[in-house]
């Protein structure tokens, strides 16, 4: 059977990794204030795969045999762990759903390619067959954008892409590499900083996403103020459709009509799987450094965050926590008896004298790389942005530990089901003109959707990335259900209010996790009816037979 490693069928990460509380003594307190819940009581234990009732593989002799022989016996399964694995993605819903054991329908084969002859292969072999082909990376997906449709009669092939992981080439000289899509991200930049290189895209799925994922979603990374998003580093890709293989050369830019790269960029598997592409990388940076600022309130974090981005400077992170989410970050600190720990306790203090309202303060951490002269330049000028809206210093100490702990998020999702809690994220993107409308009504529709479900509920947000124009505000919620209605209805109050407060304000329905099916009802408010249109017409243009992962991106109402 093949070597390619999953993630936990259950949860975020593979097994023994999770987060854990017990060294953090201000983290039980603030649950229990921000969600009335006690962390002192037994949590619940994951739950048992033998209790699952997997549906049997409708998968017929005749595609099996075309699939086996098309990558060999190892490469084909139909057992039932793996066809859970790759029924789900790690959305609060998906979790929600595989824990209760609701599995309407479960891919019936999944498969694992070497190259992208054999991909070719086997989308012409499902769709000959007329049935459903997912493609499949690291399955951290949290849109709704890897079940297979409840109802689908036909057999669902799961297209495994993780065999798919090395790097091809690098083109040295236009600082280009051509990557198959299939790789994680610590794999992807272990082999290019092998070589002196860096790709750095870094989501906070790095460690279980892909290449092939990231184009999918359209997707953005913590350092993308400096190497971009997904959409700006992908210059070429070969994507397989049924019966043919467009390949796009990597050019700088192009005046050749409307952008096929930038169609398939964020198309879902939609338009066809994306198998290899050419990215920019990027020599490894001389010096890199991530320091942490406070601010006094969310005003003044925002306005320095605007005049960074119009500024000299370009620090590779620019960001910025709220004041719910400052207390969260402080929550999760370790215990220590450490110098440092008192100074720090010594500087709040400080700032309590000086008029500081510490239940308003506002974490931020900037990154910097480059060469040593760039780095001065850069935090020269973002430290007088800072100080000119009533920042201060905190230094690479904090900024240190943030930058260790980036990736660890995702797993409070499970700590919180774990002790029946719902907790998840939306994020937009706004103009900078709109942005604290948007934060602000965001906040209060959240509120307000708790309210109404009568739960004790909690709401943090931070700005992660910055534009020209504006910016990303990037949500967390969380609430414990009521236990005597069901938890998923309660979560689509609060979801839907919080995407709807977007699209209402001047916000996007979502900056870099994409559409799936979760977001889908909002499309045609966000790129109104007629783009919807634009959209419906080349996907059922390239996928008559609604065969290449139907269901995710356009409203349900708008399927063909």
């Amino acid at each position: 059977m093949t070597d390619v490693v999953h993630q936990k069928w259950w949860g975020w990460g593979v097994e023994g990794i999770a987060f854990q509380h017990e060294n953090k003594p201000g983290f039980a307190p603030f649950v229990r204030e921000a969600i009335g819940l006690d962390l002192h009581s037994p949590a619940g234990r994951p739950p048992s795969f033998e209790d699952l009732d997997v549906p049997a593989s409708q998968l017929d002799d005749s595609l099996g045999a075309r699939l086996r022989e098309i990558v060999g016996d190892h490469q084909v399964s139909s057992e039932d762990m793996n066809r859970v694995v790759h029924t789900y993605g790690k959305g609060l819903r998906d979790l929600v759903r595989v824990r209760a054991g609701d599995l309407p329908r479960v891919p019936d084969v999944v498969v694992y390619p070497a190259n992208s002859d054999e991909v070719r292969a086997i989308v012409d072999a499902v769709v000959a067959a007329d049935g459903v082909l997912i493609p499949f990376g690291g399955g951290s997906n949290i849109s709704g954008s890897l079940t297979p449709q409840a109802g689908e009669k036909r057999v669902v092939v799961s297209l495994d892409m993780g065999r798919m992981n090395r790097v091809l080439e690098i083109d040295a000289d236009a600082g280009l590499a051509l990557i198959q899509a299939g790789g994680l991200g610590p794999d992807l930049e272990e082999q290019l900083n092998g070589q002196g290189w860096t790709m750095g895209h870094q989501p906070d799925s790095f460690k279980h996403s892909t290449l092939g994922g990231w184009i999918a979603t359209r997707s953005s990374g913590m350092q993308s103020d400096k190497y971009g998003d997904i959409a700006d580093i992908t210059r070429g890709m070969t994507v397989v459709l049924p019966g043919k293989v467009v390949q796009l050369r990597p050019l700088p830019s192009t005046s050749t009509g409307p952008s096929v790269r930038e169609m398939i960029i964020g198309s879902e598997g939609r338009l066809g799987v994306i198998t290899q592409a050419w990215v920019h990388v990027h020599r490894l940076p001389e010096n890199r450094e991530v320091i942490a600022y406070l601010f006094p309130n969310w005003a003044a974090g925002l306005a320095a965050m605007r005049e960074i981005s119009t500024s000299d400077a370009t620090p590779s992170i620019t960001r910025v926590s709220d004041a719910p989410e400052t207390g969260f970050s402080l929550a999760t600190r370790k215990e220590s008896n450490s110098l440092s720990s008192k100074v720090g306790e010594g500087l709040f203090e400080v700032l309590r004298r000086r008029g500081w309202d510490l239940e308003k303060v506002c974490i931020s951490y900037i990154g910097y790389e480059g060469g040593s002269a760039k780095v001065r330049a850069d935090k020269s000028v973002v430290g007088k942005i800072v100080s000119k809206n009533g920042g201060i210093k905190l230094g690479k100490g904090p900024g240190a530990m943030y930058d260790q702990k980036k990736f660890d998020t995702p797993y409070l999702r499970d700590f919180l089901l774990d002790r029946g809690a719902l907790g998840d994220v939306s994020e937009t993107a706004a103009p900078w003109s709109r942005l604290g409308e948007v934060y602000t009504a965001t906040v209060r529709a959240a509120r307000t959707a708790f309210d109404e479900l009568g739960v004790h509920g909690f709401v943090m947000c931070h700005l992660s990335h910055s534009y020209h124009s504006g910016a990303c505000l990037y949500f967390t919620f969380a609430f414990p259900p009521k236990p005597d209605a069901d938890p998923l209805a309660q979560y689509d109050v609060v979801k839907s209010a919080i995407q709807q407060s977007f699209v209402d304000h001047g916000g996007t329905l979502s900056h870099h996790h994409g559409v799936g099916t979760d977001h889908a009802p909002w499309m045609e408010q966000d790129i109104s009816e007629p783009g919807v249109d634009l959209m419906v017409g080349l996907l059922s243009s390239a996928d008559p037979g609604r065969n290449l992962n139907p269901g995710t991106l356009i409203p349900e109402h708008r399927e063909w």
